[in-house]
C-alpha cells in the first residue's frame, strides 16, 4: 500500500472530506520507492518517472519539472529515477515493483523491456475473430510473471451477436483473472474499469493491434490521448496506431500506459507465470503416479483422468505443454547468451590485466 503523503482539502459544506493526492502520488510514487531513498538524496536528486522512451533519450517527469535524460538500455517506461541535474546520465534507477519483459521478436536472443511499475494490466481482446484463448493465456502468464494484476477486457461487444460467449471463454483462462466485456466507444470503460483506476495507480493496456487499446485510453482520458485506427474488414486485424510506449497522466490522478500491438510474444524466464495461469493442471499433475508423467498414456495420470471425466479440456493441456516447451527453450537460449557475454567479459578483463603498461 502507498504511504499516505496526501493532504486534505477543506470539506465541502455538508459533504465528506476530499482526498487530494500529491503531484508525485499522481505519477505513481509509492512507499516502495520512497523507502529506497534517504532524505539527503531527495534533497539533491528529486524523483522522476520515465513517461516515454525516445531515440533522443528518456522523457521524465517529476514534481513540477520535466526533463530528457540520455538514452540508457537498463530503463523503460514507468521506471523511477533520482534525477541528477548536474549529471543526468548518472541518475539512479530505483528498484522496480514489477517489470514486463519478453524475448525480443526475431532470431536474436535479447530481452526487451516493455514497462515497469505497473499495478494492473488490462489484457485487451475483441469480440470478433481476433479473440484467441491461447494468446490471452500468454499475456496473462506475462502479467503473472511480472508481478502485475491482470484483467481481461473484451471490446467491441456492441458489434458481437453473442458477447456473453466471449465473456464465458475469457473466464476459462484463469479462475484468478476477472473478465470485463464492454463497448470501448461509450461510457462503459470509465464505469467498468473504475475498480482498478484509482489515484496513484498505474494501469497498462496490452494486446494485439486493432483491439481497441488506444480507444480505451482515450475513453478513460475523456480526450484524444492516443491515435486510433480502423481494422481490416477481411480478417478483423488492426494496423499499428501506437508506435511507442507512453504514460498518460489522467485528471483523476492515475497513470495509463498505452503500448503498440504485439504480433509476436515469446515468453522467456516466465515459468512461474505459466504455472500460475495453469494452476489447475499443475495441481492435477502433482497427483500423477510418475513425477515425469507426460500426460499421454502413462498409468495413474491424474491429468488424463480429469480429461476423460470432462473436467479439463484437452486443448488446454496442449497449450500448457506448448508454452512450457517454448519457455524452456527461450530461457535456455537466453542463459547461453548471458554465459557467452560473461565469458567474453572475463576474457577482456584478463587481457587488459596482463597487458604490459607503457612507461
Amino acid at each position: 500500500m502507498a504511504r499516505d503523503y496526501s493532504r486534505f482539502l477543506p470539506p465541502l459544506p455538508g459533504g465528506p472530506r476530499l482526498y487530494a493526492p500529491t503531484s508525485l502520488e499522481r505519477l505513481g510514487w509509492q512507499a516502495f520507492f520512497a523507502q529506497q531513498v534517504s532524505v539527503d538524496e531527495l534533497a539533491r536528486m528529486p524523483p522522476a518517472r520515465v513517461m516515454s522512451v525516445e531515440r533522443s533519450g528518456l522523457c521524465v517527469e517529476g514534481d513540477g519539472f520535466s526533463a530528457t535524460l540520455p538514452p540508457r538500455a537498463d530503463a523503460t517506461v514507468g521506471d523511477w529515477l533520482l534525477h541528477d541535474a548536474a549529471r543526468p546520465g548518472a541518475s539512479r534507477l530505483l528498484d522496480r515493483k514489477s517489470l514486463f519483459h519478453r524475448r525480443a521478436a526475431g532470431t536474436g536472443r535479447q530481452v526487451q523491456l516493455i514497462a515497469a511499475n505497473v499495478d494492473t494490466v488490462f489484457v485487451v481482446t475483441s469480440c470478433n475473430r481476433d479473440f484467441n484463448v491461447a494468446r490471452l493465456e500468454r499475456y496473462v502468464a506475462l502479467a503473472f510473471e511480472a508481478g502485475v494484476e491482470p484483467v481481461i477486457v473484451a471490446t467491441k461487444a456492441d458489434l458481437a451477436d453473442d458477447a456473453h460467449r466471449f465473456a464465458t471463454a475469457a473466464t476459462t483462462v484463469s479462475a484468478a483473472v476477472p473478465a470485463v466485456v464492454l463497448d470501448a466507444l461509450g461510457p462503459e470503460p470509465k464505469e467498468k474499469l473504475a475498480p482498478w483506476c484509482k489515484p496513484g495507480r498505474t494501469v497498462a493496456f496490452l494486446g494485439s493491434s486493432g483491439v481497441g487499446k488506444s480507444t480505451l485510453v482515450n475513453a478513460l482520458a475523456g480526450r484524444t490521448a492516443a491515435a486510433t485506427g480502423a481494422v481490416r474488414a477481411d480478417d478483423d486485424r488492426g494496423r499499428h496506431t501506437t508506435t511507442g510506449r507512453h504514460l498518460h497522466l489522467l485528471p483523476e490522478g492515475y497513470a495509463v500506459l498505452d503500448t503498440p500491438g504485439m504480433r509476436e510474444l515469446q515468453l522467456a524466464d516466465a515459468a512461474e507465470g505459466i504455472a500460475e495461469v495453469f494452476s489447475d493442471l499443475a495441481a492435477l499433475a502433482a497427483r500423477c503416479r510418475f513425477s515425469d508423467c507426460r500426460h499421454e498414456e502413462e498409468p495413474g495420470c491424474a491429468v488424463r483422468a480429469a480429461i476423460m471425466a470432462g473436467e479439463i479440456d484437452e486443448m488446454r493441456l496442449r497449450r500448457w505443454q506448448k508454452l512450457q516447451r517454448e519457455e524452456a527453450f527461450n530461457s535456455a537460449s537466453l542463459a547461453e547468451r548471458r554465459e557467452r557475454e560473461r565469458a567474453f567479459s572475463r576474457t577482456v578483463r584478463s587481457l587488459l590485466k596482463d597487458k604490459p603498461s607503457k612507461r
